[in-house]
């Protein structure tokens, strides 16, 4: 037979390649996914959409068949988990893949496509908790309310009083407590669930030898004082909370792991073993923020996490401000810290400071040379306490003159943190105060520093909006503003005091000198309206007084600023737009512009 003539050849071929396209495009086409409920269930549509394979599947543009029907197979006992959690004990699932059961698919059926996928379900009656039984429950053992008689049973609850039950156990130094046995009775004639969890709670043990392994620079015997395993005492998992906490706020390792050992040991014993790897013994940082009026605020950083092998951070941090202000020169800093950890007790450290400043404001001219030493001790995750002593030398120019100040300080800080994050808070609230008593030479006077910062935060509604608040109180007892340096003296205006208002423009004038002044009073409120996944505006307004005399009720200025701004919202933090613009205090009536990272408090 002979060959067909080129000509042919050519049209067959491309007619075969049509046809091709063709099944390419039916094979590769997208399908639709349906989620049917009673509509009294509608409740459970956004958990089992988020839970079901084939919505993720047609989110995410899947095409090949294979994989959908799959997807199908998969999704009976997801959906299932679903409706036992919300307590549906007795439901009814269909998967129809275009109109066929995919429980009852040919697993070797070759599917060329899918068009559309029916997820049927009847979860049927609630559940509720008829008899549930946990025990033997420790003294004092706190188990959710969610499981008792006549609370709607669902999955989770049981499982959180079994781990309540043991956590009761644990904390009174039975660590190896756990449940034995589990009964769920289903009683679908009277749609209740019957639970009999049994725990056994073990010996009493206490804390047996310490086990350091891992990659680490930092010698054992220093190890050991920073993790401070109480061995031979009561056994509680809050100590090796803290444990972790310790290792991981020294700031030297990239991992931490604690576990307990599988076997009790002699005596009643347990052995914690502990795993750490050091993280790279150097960082350097840099950081910006501008103002339109105040002008570009750059600053770099430098840290060792190990310096001494003992665990000894050692900081090198500078910052410069005010360049292209629009008023006053330019601010120099550079600070350097050295930190212990451990030092004294396991959850104190001890740190030592020297400080070097140049100021060029427009109220005063101020070079500084200051050395600290403090130590802080870590009460509890949310409470830091520090007391220390401070030395300090400044020269001066202002309204006053050329002044010398010599200053000896006693500083004790506390902070009381009760937000759920840092950087951004939509609830919780924010305590930190200082109180210094000093003694002064040259042209200073001895006095009393005091200084209170309380922030509140409420989320409203479905959480989408947040109500921010903040209330800034200081003062300076017994000297006179001539008699106190002037960086140590309130001014107000500015992105940590007054938005809207150039820094530090509030002030007082005392016998036609301008100065800071000797109290202050900062009040901040924010509404903050989460308006995407990743966006969020904020309308603000701030007021600040500076007083003349260290009373709050006495002679003085108050400024206020308010406006507008956006937050984008990042895995590090918000990256903060604000736009301020005056609303008293006899200031300019320019429009001020403030960039960060971080909610503005």
């Amino acid at each position: 037979m002979g060959r067909l003539p080129a000509r042919t050849r050519v049209a067959i071929t491309s007619a075969l390649f049509g046809v091709m396209l063709a099944t390419s495009s039916v094979v590769a086409g997208t399908f639709e996914a349906i989620l049917i409920l009673p509509e009294e269930a509608d409740d459970l549509r956004r958990p089992l959409e988020n839970a079901s394979l084939v919505f993720t599947a047609q989110r995410d543009e899947i095409e090949e068949a294979h994989d959908i029907v799959s997807s199908a197979r998969a999704d009976y006992r997801r959906l299932l988990s679903v409706l036992y959690a919300e307590g549906y004990f007795g439901p009814e699932i269909s998967i129809l893949v275009d109109g066929r059961e995919a429980a009852t698919l040919p697993p070797f059926e070759t599917i060329r496509s899918v068009q559309r996928i029916e997820l049927r379900i009847s979860p049927g009656s609630p559940f509720k908790f008829g008899r549930t039984d946990l025990g033997p429950l420790a003294p004092d053992s706190e188990i959710t309310e969610r499981f008792q008689t006549g609370e709607p049973a669902k999955t989770g609850a049981i499982s959180q009083a079994a781990r309540q039950g043991v956590a009761g156990w644990r904390d009174q130094g039975h660590a190896k407590a756990s449940v034995t046995d589990q009964s769920i009775t289903a009683d679908h004639r009277n749609a209740e669930l019957d639970v009999d969890i049994g725990l056994e709670p073990g010996p009493k043990l206490r804390f047996g030898a310490l086990h350091i392994s891992g990659n680490t620079k930092i010698s054992e015997e220093r190890l050991r004082e920073i993790i401070a395993l109480p061995i031979g005492e009561t056994f509680t998992p809050d100590e090796l909370d803290r444990i972790g906490r310790r290792l991981r706020r020294a700031g030297v390792f990239r991992s931490v792991s604690i576990t307990e050992a599988d076997k009790i040991g002699p005596n009643q014993t347990l052995d914690i073993d502990i795993q750490v790897e050091d993280d790279k013994p150097r960082r350097i940082t840099f950081g910006a923020e501008i103002e339109s009026r105040d002008g570009l605020t750059v600053s770099a950083a430098w840290l060792h996490r190990n310096l001494l092998g003992g665990g000894e951070r050692f900081l090198v941090d500078g910052e410069v401000s005010g360049i292209g202000a629009q008023t006053g020169g330019m601010d120099i800093r550079l600070n350097t810290e050295l930190t212990r950890p451990a030092t004294f007790r396991p959850d104190t450290d001890l740190s030592f400071g020297l400080d070097l400043e140049t100021i060029d404001d427009p109220l005063y001219e101020l070079d500084r040379l200051g050395v600290n030493v403090f130590l802080t001790r870590v009460f509890s995750p949310k409470f830091t306490a520090s007391a220390g002593f401070l030395a300090e030398v400044s020269q001066s120019t202002d309204d006053y003159g050329n002044r010398d100040f010599q200053i000896l300080g006693l500083p004790f800080r506390a902070t009381w943190d009760q937000r759920d994050d840092v950087l951004d808070a939509t609830r919780g609230y924010y305590l930190s105060g200082t109180l210094m008593p000093y003694a002064a030479f040259g042209d200073g006077a001895p006095g009393v520093f005091v200084f209170a910062d309380t922030r509140a935060y409420r989320s409203i509604g479905n959480g989408r909006v947040v109500a921010a608040g903040r209330l800034q109180l200081g003062s300076i007892l017994g000297p006179s503003i001539a008699e106190t340096p002037p960086n140590m003296l309130f001014l107000s205006g500015g992105s940590g005091t007054v938005r809207g208002q150039p820094y530090q423009s509030n002030f007082v004038t005392v016998d036609g000198r301008d100065s800071g002044g000797l109290s202050f009073v900062g009040i901040s409120g924010e509404l903050r309206v989460r308006t995407t996944e990743s966006i969020s505006t904020v309308a603000f307004y701030d007021a600040g007084f500076v007083g003349e005399t260290s009373n709050f009720t006495g002679s003085g200025n108050w400024q206020a600023g308010a406006g507008l701004g956006v937050r984008y919202h990042t895995s590090f933090g918000p990256i903060r737009v604000d736009l301020g613009f005056p609303v008293s205090g006899g200031t300019s009536s320019n429009a001020q512009i403030y960039v960060g990272i971080g909610q503005a408090f």
